[in-house]
């Protein structure tokens, strides 16, 4: 966590010429937006969530941003010594890389890394892949990962992570740890458990050009422009559709088929809500030799271990890229927790987000009502609420959810008072606690219900039989 507040530091707050910037640029500018979310995350603390010690399992991921330059784009000569060899200019601030010319130029695109990862044995190495294996969704999720002994704090976990399945290293120069999100927890289907706490940090790249990468086996990079998740008529708006997960998966064991045939005709499916991402992978690179990485990843240790500045790490073989098969007219969909980060980053690009009227916009069309009366922070929560394919389970749902509806409004009166209890309170915790608690009685009655019924049934049938 060294190197995030390290960086940090000299960025409190947003000059005066990047506001005039933000206040004065067009509804369709992407660029002013993004710089307005990223000093905002940067001097905004996220809600920590502490393990608790019956649980102790955390894992983090990396969100990855780049200002992807227009083709016509110029740039500056680079710096060079007295001898005629390149220099090694510092790296620019978060402020001084937004006033840069090719970030600022006109058709400059924002853009976010997403992976789409592709494993027939269904083992992902302890990496953090966005769903589960009980769903035949193609969906893609941000590079990170289970902490590991040894690993200095979530920001080590999600840089070592992303090395390691991608080859790129955020320990170079040429990125930036602009801050955290708030920490999520992951339960189980119904939020019975705690499984693990999950860290997102946010990275931005410095240099127009992408660092070469090598991606694991059945990997693939998909940079998504901001502007295609973004509502209008700050962007093109999201193309929102669902993701259809059997309810017998999560709520029957996993050997008794019996019993999972009968879940599945009770209570059907969950609906989760999700965004259309049409697919364009990345050039992916040759493989490095093997045990080639080895020595670079102690370097970085060593850099993220360090509390001050250190030279930028270089990767110790070329990579010569290699386009990737082209997966075709694929649509890729982004959802669950993937889904809950992207929203987190894009409601801080909402202008506005601080009069608490401008995450609505975010959220899908059939969002619970009760979300749209806390729209800045709703769009998240609303990515793991899920909507059941029977309408009277959804009914048996609202009916027991008084709760969940109090801390709604808990929620919003806070907000509304100016945030005071946003950092103190885990109103995202007590909403999916007290939701997923409705969700348990709903579907207790739902299967009551089914079964008195379908024994009336038999009863009648058997009666109407006897008489004839």
């Amino acid at each position: 966590m060294a190197a995030s507040k390290g960086s940090s530091s000299s960025s409190h707050a947003v000059p005066s010429i990047l506001s005039q910037r933000c206040a004065s640029a067009e509804p369709s500018s992407i660029v002013p937006l993004l710089s307005r979310a990223l000093h905002r995350i940067r001097s905004t603390p996220p809600r920590i969530i502490a393990s608790p010690a019956t649980q102790p399992r955390r894992a983090a991921v990396a969100i990855i941003i780049r200002v992807s330059p227009p083709p016509n784009a110029v740039f500056p000569a680079p710096e060079t010594t007295e001898g005629g060899s390149p220099a090694n200019a510092p790296a620019p601030s978060l402020t001084e890389f937004f006033q840069l010319d090719w970030v600022n130029a006109p058709g400059a695109r924002p853009e976010i890394l997403f992976l789409r990862r592709t494993r027939p044995d269904g083992n992902d190495g302890g990496r953090m892949s966005g769903s589960g294996p009980n769903s035949r969704e193609t969906h893609v999720a941000f590079p990170g990962g289970k902490t590991e002994e040894g690993d200095e704090g979530g920001l080590y976990t999600a840089m070592r992570q992303t090395w390691e399945e991608i080859g790129l290293d955020l320990a170079e120069s040429s990125y930036t740890p602009v801050g955290q999100l708030d920490d999520r927890e992951i339960t189980t289907s119904l939020g019975k458990r705690l499984l693990m706490i999950l860290s997102p940090f946010v990275f931005l790249q410095l240099s127009p050009q992408t660092t070469p990468v090598d991606p694991s086996p059945g990997t693939t990079l998909h940079w998504v422009p901001l502007s295609a998740l973004l509502p209008r008529p700050m962007g093109d708006g999201p193309r929102w559709s669902t993701v259809s997960v059997d309810a017998s998966s999560r709520l029957a064991p996993r050997h008794s088929t019996v019993l999972r045939l009968l879940v599945r005709l009770l209570v059907g499916s969950m609906k989760f809500p999700a965004i259309l991402i049409p697919a364009s992978p990345y050039p992916s690179p040759s493989p490095l030799p093997e045990n080639a990485d080895e020595k670079v990843i102690d370097a970085k240790r060593a850099h993220v271990e360090s509390a001050g500045p250190a030279p930028p790490l270089k990767r110790e073989h070329s990579l010569n890229l290699r386009q990737r098969r082209s997966q075709g007219d694929e649509t890729l969909k982004l959802w669950g927790l993937s889904l809950g980060m992207t929203l987190d980053l894009l409601a801080h690009m909402s202008p506005a987000a601080r009069r608490g009227d401008g995450g609505a916009t975010l959220l899908p069309p059939d969002a619970d009502a009760e979300l749209l009366r806390v729209p800045v922070v709703a769009p998240s929560l609303a990515s793991v609420f899920p909507r059941f394919g029977y309408p009277d389970v959804n009914f048996w749902i609202w009916v027991f959810g008084k709760r969940y509806r109090a801390v709604i409004r808990g929620w919003e009166a806070s907000v509304r008072a100016g945030g005071t209890n946003d950092r103190r309170i885990n109103w995202t915790g007590s909403a999916l606690t007290t939701f997923y608690a409705a969700v348990r009685k709903a579907l207790v009655v739902v299967i009551v219900v089914r079964a008195i019924l379908v024994l009336l049934g038999l009863i009648l049938g058997g009666w109407l039989l006897l008489w004839r």
